[in-house]
């Protein structure tokens, strides 16, 4: 079975878990919008007799409301031919399914997949790769592996469905044990399967592996249009830029925007400046391809870049643009240049979730704690313009910014809102930044009550939960706690130095030398060195000086 041979230790991912309030509140505004809806569209009795009669045109009207992205309507619809007892087809359920994807609610499509499984409408393939997908993207890692298992057919489209799943749970190692079965049982890969591939090579920096993929795109003669955009991303996250240049130079014809985006932010991304801007003189630059290179600047705190980057910007006149917006926000703010980052934000005519958690993120960020609460506070309580609701990001930084300013019980809050106000799960870095905040407020007692917490939501135990339960132990002296989180953290990440170095110090901090010197002997058998920390500034955008060796 897959999921014992893949991930046998595989929780639930809980990056959109909703709890029952919130769902409640979900499915009661779609009762509400199916209401008013059915009274505005005008869906009398005699329109629901013919879509009972045709259900080839119920499937059409249902897609096309899916296709258009609007999956309310396409729920509605389906809710009102439930309710009349039409019949439906497995191609009814597969665009309802794709609805509850758009909407991310698993409770509706659990819902779905119940009403399948009592009409038998479940036993196709595409029916299964629409479950999987589904549960997939909606974050029920553990259903989508269990539905894949039990097909007893399965396509490449399957196959691929399950690699995007581990893909977008961040499991990249999981991700490539798909591949490897896929060629276990002969699977042909498609173009879909070749870029998620590069993807896996690109998360887990695996150059060589990454090589061979290359090298089986040109044996087998694929699309390099359709994937190029893939290998030029992965040449850029290992670093080979080089590499990258000589893909984007072997393309013949004419090139789309997608792939000079990927070429400008891998550039950017690596430092490579020079090439960056060369590739965007050679065409007319675009808000897509300057928010890639911010992102990229943000990344390394270059200001320079940004700034050149923002003259850009401001000379196309994309500075109207939201997303590109928030992509200055983010690298101001991160570049410790708050003040920019606040004219910036106030000049947003529309500003969107993702632009206040920018803008909350920078004051946390440069240590002004009080104002990133208070900022938040405006966000909930705005009554001008659209309403904004926080996401988990947002909370996320919030918490954050009340860790770095020791903001104790506006932490508490915050976290207590999270799930109480807005309906969201915690994740595990909202359970980081918590038991961060508790531990540096000397609250023991309640740092391990969050851990407990955690256990029985089935919340997933990353190292960053370890770490922060670690340095809160070490703050106030536990430590026998304290040991119970250093086993953990070792077991979890056995070959991370700056791991090993961090219990290492937890246990000289309360005289265990010789747990230190068998953690240090434990590192040289591994030849493992602890990173060395490196600093530079940039002056006129650069970093290299003619005296450099002699300072």
């Amino acid at each position: 079975m897959i999921m014992r041979s893949l991930a046998p230790n595989l929780r639930q991912n809980t990056s959109s878990r909703l709890n029952p309030n919130h769902l409640s509140n979900i499915i009661g505004n779609i009762k509400h919008s199916f209401y008013h809806q059915t009274f505005r569209t005008n869906f009398s009795s005699s329109s629901v007799t013919h879509f009972r009669q045709d259900i080839s045109q119920t499937n059409y009207l249902i897609a096309s409301h899916v296709r258009r992205g609007d999956p309310v309507s396409a729920w509605i619809l389906f809710h009102s031919l439930r309710r009349a007892r039409a019949v439906v087809d497995a191609y009814t359920f597969t665009s309802v399914l794709r609805a509850c994807t758009l909407l991310h609610v698993s409770q509706l499509g659990i819902q779905v997949h119940a009403q399948m499984l009592k009409t038998g409408a479940d036993s196709g393939t595409v029916a299964k790769t629409s479950l999987v997908d589904m549960y997939s993207k909606c974050g029920s890692l553990d259903e989508a592996v269990k539905v894949f298992d039990e097909m007893s057919q399965r396509d490449v489209v399957a196959w691929n469905a399950l690699l995007s799943c581990f893909l977008r749970c961040d499991l990249p190692v999981e991700a490539v044990g798909v591949l490897r079965a896929m060629g276990r049982e002969n699977v042909e890969v498609s173009e879909f399967t070749l870029c998620s591939a590069l993807k896996c090579c690109a998360s887990l920096r695996a150059l060589e592996l990454g090589r061979q993929v290359h090298g089986l795109v040109v044996c087998m003669g694929r699309d390099m249009v359709v994937l190029s955009t893939a290998l030029i991303d992965f040449y850029s996250s290992v670093g080979c830029v080089d590499d990258a240049l000589k893909v984007f130079c072997s393309l013949k014809g004419s090139k789309d925007d997608m792939i000079y985006n990927s070429l400008v932010s891998g550039c950017v991304r690596n430092r490579r400046y020079g090439e960056a801007f060369r590739v965007m003189g050679s065409v007319r630059p675009n808000a897509v391809a300057l928010t890639s290179a911010l992102v990229g600047c943000s990344e390394n705190l270059d200001l320079w870049a940004g700034k050149q980057m923002h003259c850009v910007a401001v000379r196309q006149g994309f500075t109207r643009e939201t997303q590109l917006c928030n992509a200055l926000l983010d690298m101001y703010g991160k570049c410790g240049k708050v003040s920019h980052a606040q004219l910036l934000f106030d000049g947003i005519c529309e500003k969107d979730v993702i632009s206040w958690t920018c803008m909350i993120d920078a004051y946390g960020r440069n240590g002004r704690g009080p104002e990133a609460v208070l900022l938040f506070q405006e966000m909930r309580m705005r009554k001008e313009g659209r309403k904004v609701l926080p996401n988990s990001v947002t909370f996320l930084s919030v918490l954050s910014a009340c860790g770095h300013s020791g903001l104790v019980e506006e932490g508490k809050k915050c976290f207590k809102l999270l799930r109480e106000k807005y309906g969201l799960e915690p994740d595990p870095e909202h359970y980081a930044c918590y038991i961060d905040i508790l531990g540096r407020a000397g609250n023991i007692e309640g740092v391990w009550s969050a851990y407990h917490n955690m256990v029985e939501q089935g919340t997933r135990l990353t190292a960053g939960i370890w770490v922060a339960l670690l340095n809160a132990c070490s703050l106030n002296q536990d430590v026998e706690r304290g040991e119970l989180a250093a086993k953990h953290l070792l077991q979890l990440e056995p070959n991370k130095s700056s791991y090993i170095v961090l219990v290492s110090n937890f246990y000289a901090a309360i005289g265990r030398w010789d747990r230190v010197d068998e953690l240090r002997s434990i590192m040289r058998s591994k030849g493992l060195l602890k990173e060395a920390g490196n600093s530079w500034i940039k002056v006129l955008g650069f970093n290299q000086h003619v005296r450099s060796l002699s300072v």
